[in-house]
C-alpha cells in the first residue's frame, strides 16, 4: 500500500478559512446582541442561560484546542516545520496558554490559519502541509463549537419564542446566525473528510449537497422537538438531557474511542460526543457502524416521537391552534425525509474504500475500481513523515469512509470478514 500525497493548499481552502472566521464573529456578535437585549428587558433568566451556553461552549472548545496544542508540540519535528509560520503555535507556550485562558485560542487559530494560508497561496511560500493541518483542526473545532453552542442556542431561541408567543428581531437574527453556523459546519466538516480520499475516489459537490441535506433534515426536527417539549414542561428538559447525555457518554466509552492522546482528554471527547449525539449522529469508532447507526436513529426517532406527543398533550390549544397540527405532521415527515436522503447518500455517493489491516501474500495487485485503497494513515507511528498528517481528522475520515476487511488465506480458500463503515 502506497502512501498517497495530500492535496496542496488552494484558494478554496483560503476562502473557507476566511468565511469560517466571519461566521464565527457573526455568531459571536449575535450572541452578545441577544444577551444584551435579554438583560436590558429584564429577562435575567434567559440572559443567564444564554451566557451559560456561551461560556460552556467557549471553555470546551478552548480545552480541546489546548490539548491538541500540547499533543502536537510533543511530536518530533513538529516545531521545526511550524517555526515562524503562525500566531498561536511555536515556542510561545505561556502566551498560548494565556490566550486560551482568556478564551481567545479558537479565534487565534482562525487568524493563524488565514495568515499561513495567505503566505502559501498568495506569496507562494512553503508550508502548504501545515496550512492544511490547521484547517483540519479548525474544522473539528467548529464541529464541537456548533453542537456545544449553536444547536443549544437555536433550541433556546425557539423555546423563548414559543414560551412568550412573541418574535423579536434580535431572536430572528440569533436563529439565522445559529442556522448558518450549523450549515457551514456541515459543509466544512464534510469537505475536510473528503480531503483524505485518494484522488481516484474524489467526490463532487453533489455529494456534499446530499450530505448537507440529510444532516439539516435530521438536526432541524430534533431541535424543534426539544424546543416544543421544553415549552410545555420546562422543568423536565434538563433531566431529559442529562439522562440521555449520560447514556450516550457510556455508549461512547463502550465503543473504546481513541481520539485524544491522554485519558483526561479522551473523557472530555466522550462527554462532548454525548452532547453531539443528543442532536445528531456522529461516528466515533470503527466497525459495526451500520448497526450502531440503526440503533441510534431508532432510539432518537422514538425519543423525538415521545417529545412531540408530550407537547401535543400539554400544549395550549388556543395559542398553538394556528401551527400545532402543521408541526405535528411536518416534523416527523422531515425527519423521515432526512433518513431517506441519508440512505441515498450511502447508496449512491459514499465511496467504498478498502483498507486491509494486513495484506497477505497471494492477493491481487490490481483491485476493482469500486474498491479503492484508502490512505495509509499510520496511526501507530509517533513520528512525523515529510508530510504533516492531522491524525485527529484522519481517524474520523477512516471511520466515515472506509470498509475494513480482515483477510486470511486458508489451505484452499480465502475467508473475508467484513465490517462496513
Amino acid at each position: 500500500m502506497e502512501r498517497s500525497t495530500f492535496s496542496k493548499y488552494s484558494w478554496i481552502d483560503f476562502v473557507f478559512s476566511v468565511v469560517g472566521v466571519c461566521t464565527f464573529l457573526v455568531d459571536w456578535g449575535s450572541d452578545v446582541w441577544v444577551a444584551t437585549e435579554f438583560y436590558c428587558r429584564g429577562d435575567f433568566f434567559w440572559f443567564g442561560v444564554l451566557v451559560g451556553l456561551m461560556v460552556l461552549s467557549s471553555v470546551v472548545v478552548q480545552m480541546f484546542s489546548w490539548f491538541w496544542l500540547k499533543y502536537d508540540r510533543e511530536l518530533p519535528g513538529f516545531r521545526a516545520q511550524t517555526r515562524g509560520g503562525t500566531v498561536l503555535f511555536g515556542d510561545k507556550v505561556k502566551l498560548s496558554c494565556l490566550l486560551h485562558v482568556l478564551q481567545l485560542g479558537f479565534l487565534c487559530r482562525h487568524i493563524s490559519a488565514i495568515r499561513q494560508g495567505f503566505r502559501v497561496w498568495w506569496r507562494k511560500e512553503e508550508g502548504s502541509e501545515y496550512a492544511v493541518y490547521l484547517t483540519h483542526d479548525l474544522s473539528m473545532l467548529r464541529l464541537i463549537e456548533t453542537f456545544c453552542e449553536s444547536a443549544p442556542q437555536l433550541t433556546l431561541m425557539i423555546y423563548v419564542m414559543l414560551h412568550t408567543n412573541k418574535a423579536r428581531t434580535v431572536q430572528f437574527v440569533s436563529i439565522t446566525a445559529s442556522t448558518i453556523s450549523i450549515a457551514w459546519m456541515v459543509v466544512d466538516y464534510h469537505r475536510s473528510l473528503r480531503s483524505f480520499l485518494p484522488d481516484k475516489a474524489k467526490q463532487g459537490w453533489c455529494s456534499s449537497l446530499i450530505y448537507f441535506l440529510w444532516n439539516l433534515l435530521l438536526i432541524a426536527p430534533r431541535v424543534a422537538a426539544v424546543a416544543l417539549f421544553a415549552s410545555v414542561l420546562p422543568r423536565y428538559i434538563a433531566a431529559h438531557f442529562l439522562m440521555l447525555w449520560f447514556v450516550f457518554v457510556l455508549w461512547a466509552w463502550r465503543q473504546k474511542t481513541d481520539f485524544m492522546d491522554s485519558a483526561s482528554g479522551e473523557w472530555l471527547y466522550r462527554a462532548t460526543v454525548g452532547l453531539i449525539w443528543y442532536f445528531s449522529w456522529f461516528n466515533v469508532a470503527e466497525g459495526r457502524t451500520r448497526g450502531r447507526s440503526v440503533i441510534y436513529h431508532t432510539f432518537i426517532t422514538t425519543d423525538g416521537g415521545i417529545l412531540l406527543a408530550t407537547w401535543w398533550c400539554y400544549r395550549d390549544s388556543v395559542q398553538t391552534e394556528s401551527y400545532a397540527l402543521t408541526l405535528f405532521i411536518t416534523l416527523p415527515f422531515i425527519y423521515l425525509l432526512g433518513l431517506l436522503f441519508k440512505a441515498i447518500y450511502y447508496c449512491c455517493f459514499h465511496p467504498k474504500l478498502w483498507r486491509p489491516p494486513v495484506r497477505e501474500p497471494g492477493l491481487p495487485d490490481d483491485l476493482p475500481d469500486a474498491e479503492v485503497t484508502c490512505r495509509d494513515f499510520s496511526f501507530q507511528d509517533d513520528t512525523l513523515s515529510s508530510q504533516l498528517l492531522n491524525k485527529r481528522m484522519a481517524r474520523h475520515a477512516t471511520h466515515f469512509y472506509s470498509e475494513q476487511r480482515v483477510i486470511r488465506n486458508t489451505d484452499d480458500t480465502n475467508t473475508a470478514e467484513l465490517s462496513q463503515l
